[in-house]
């Protein structure tokens, strides 16, 4: 039997909702793993929606499980309904959706709060001891539940190649450990069982943050 895994999306888009290449590619590599994808977005709207050709919010309103079945091809779910005991791992692809709608880390940072539905699936997934997936700026939200933990955004020194350094200092600040590591690499914090790669956090050629991502989907399969 394969494995289960929750795939957790923030909407359809980079600017507002999950980065569609990320997500592509975690679905695609947990097929090539022989696992099932289940997919899940919460039912709510999102903090705004940004014109991806100007880069500038409008005057639009969508709502995050809408947007999301266009990814999911329509076969989605709502957050409010998963339940963890009949799944064996989690993934969160990343976007400026993770950052606006799942949580207010976009307008606030290390300040931040986290969802309630996205925290509670989280800490349920942490908790049944089931490993988790992260990449891109969804890190962010296990550095703010889980102090402590080790995690990946990439490198900590800001430059061409790595525009959003400094994340890795800000989740430095809640007390995680940040560990430096190219876009095709992983880090995986065994005790947590939280497995993290980069993404789109490095100005890297596409093919690079596919295969990042295709290490961080065959250890959450192999952790669960």
């Amino acid at each position: 039997m394969g494995k289960r895994v929750a795939v957790v999306l923030a909407g359809c888009g980079v600017y507002d909702g999950s980065e569609i290449h990320e997500s592509s590619a975690v679905l695609v590599h947990l097929s090539r793993e022989g696992a099932e994808a289940e997919v899940y977005a919460p039912d709510v709207d999102q903090m705004h929606v940004v014109d991806h050709v100007r880069g500038e919010p409008t005057q639009e309103k969508r709502n995050v499980l809408v947007e999301s079945a266009r990814i999911a091809r329509g076969n989605i779910k709502d957050l409010a309904t998963l339940d963890v005991k009949g799944l064996d791992a989690l993934i969160i692809p990343g976007g400026f959706g993770v950052a606006k709608n799942l949580s207010t880390w976009a307008t606030q940072g290390k300040n931040c709060i986290v969802s309630k539905e996205v925290e509670d699936v989280l800490r349920a997934f942490h908790a049944a001891k089931k490993p988790i997936g992260l990449c891109c700026i969804s890190p962010v939200l296990a550095a703010k539940i889980f102090p402590g933990c080790e995690l990946t955004v990439g490198h900590d020194t800001e430059c061409e190649k790595w525009p959003y350094a400094k994340t890795a200092e800000t989740m430095k600040e809640l007390g995680c450990k940040h560990v430096n590591k190219h876009v095709t690499e992983v880090h995986v914090d065994a005790k947590n069982k939280l497995v993290t790669t980069s993404a789109f956090m490095c100005n890297a050629p596409i093919h690079e943050i596919y295969d990042g991502i295709g290490k961080m989907v065959e250890e959450v399969v192999r952790l669960a």
